[in-house]
């Protein structure tokens, strides 16, 4: 017997009748007429071969093939209507969720540790499953697999299966240790291209436009080192004489504001956007909603840019 040959609503039926054992009292149950319910006890003895139900003093009696199914046909049917609740009636106190989340360096030391308490505050049961993300197409493509549910990431590729919305944006800032030379005077773009720089491995992202306006000078930055990762480089210049473009936040986070000194770089760049991204068949998910908005609403970093976009 496959699923696909049963009109479902046939189990509706049959369980308001193992309740009731009564064919009327059924119907109303289930919003049913008496003739609907004759009809729909009929075919279920066609389906399932055999009387079911057979009329007794005291109403309609289960044959024993009906005592056999009524449990666990009773049980299937309540999964399903928890199912159907548990997208309307969402509650993230007892909620044992599982949300995989992509998230690339920054904003994980930004925002991980404070979404975390919320987490064990409000939602004890949900549990995060973190993944590093740093490519987009990587991203995206992880998106459409179901290998993450929620991206915050620098945006994607415009795709209309994918939805996001802007977090906040970061401001670029050049940093040096305390007391170098520079610090004493307006950065010019020529004693900028000359000082040894350092370089995040995927800082091409969001400071290629410092490296367009330096081109279009005639100039190009000394490249000292390049590193890995972007936290690595607030400890390296607080004890070198590199200099590196970072993300103001950044300095932040590090937990070297002592040790080093920001400074404007010199060409006004554009901000750093940072958004939250979806697939849209997880847009209705109740789980991953609130936690959307969770993460909307409780940022520990600003410049927020609160509307919605389709991407």
């Amino acid at each position: 017997m496959q699923l696909h040959g049963i009109d479902l609503n046939l189990l509706v039926a049959f369980d308001a009748l193992m309740v009731e054992r009564n064919v009327t009292r059924a119907g109303q149950r289930i919003g049913r007429t008496q003739p609907a319910m004759s009809a729909a006890l009929s075919r279920l003895r066609a389906l399932l071969r055999d009387e079911l139900f057979v009329r007794g003093p005291e109403g309609l009696q289960p044959t024993s093939r009906a005592l056999d199914l009524a449990e666990p046909l009773s049980l299937a049917l309540n999964q399903i209507q928890s199912a159907l609740l548990f997208a309307q009636d969402f509650d993230a106190r007892v909620s044992n969720a599982i949300i995989i989340l992509g998230i690339s360096e920054h904003p994980a030391r930004a925002l991980l540790p404070r979404l975390l308490c919320h987490l064990r505050k409000d939602a004890p049961g949900i549990d995060l499953r973190i993944l590093q993300v740093d490519d987009p197409d990587r991203t995206l493509e992880m998106l459409d697999n179901g290998e993450i549910d929620v991206a915050i990431t620098h945006p994607l590729r415009e795709h209309s299966r994918i939805l996001s919305r802007p977090l906040y944006e970061e401001e670029l800032v050049c940093i040096v240790r305390k007391g170098h030379s520079i610090t004493g005077g307006e950065l010019t773009a020529q004693h900028f291209a000359s000082l040894d720089h350092l370089l995040v491995a995927d800082e091409q992202r969001y400071c290629r436009h410092l490296d367009e306006m330096l081109g279009r000078c005639g100039l190009r930055r000394r490249t000292g080192i390049i590193i890995p990762q972007l936290y690595l480089a607030p400890p390296i210049v607080a004890c070198s004489e590199f200099v590196a473009t970072v993300m103001s936040g950044v300095v932040e986070c590090s937990g070297y504001q002592a040790e080093v000194c920001e400074i404007p770089p010199p060409f006004r760049l554009p901000a750093i956007p940072f958004l939250m991204s979806w697939h849209r068949r997880n847009d209705m998910h109740p789980a991953q909603r609130w936690l959307r908005t969770l993460v909307a609403t409780n940022l520990p970093i600003a410049k927020r840019a609160p509307e919605q976009i389709p991407a």
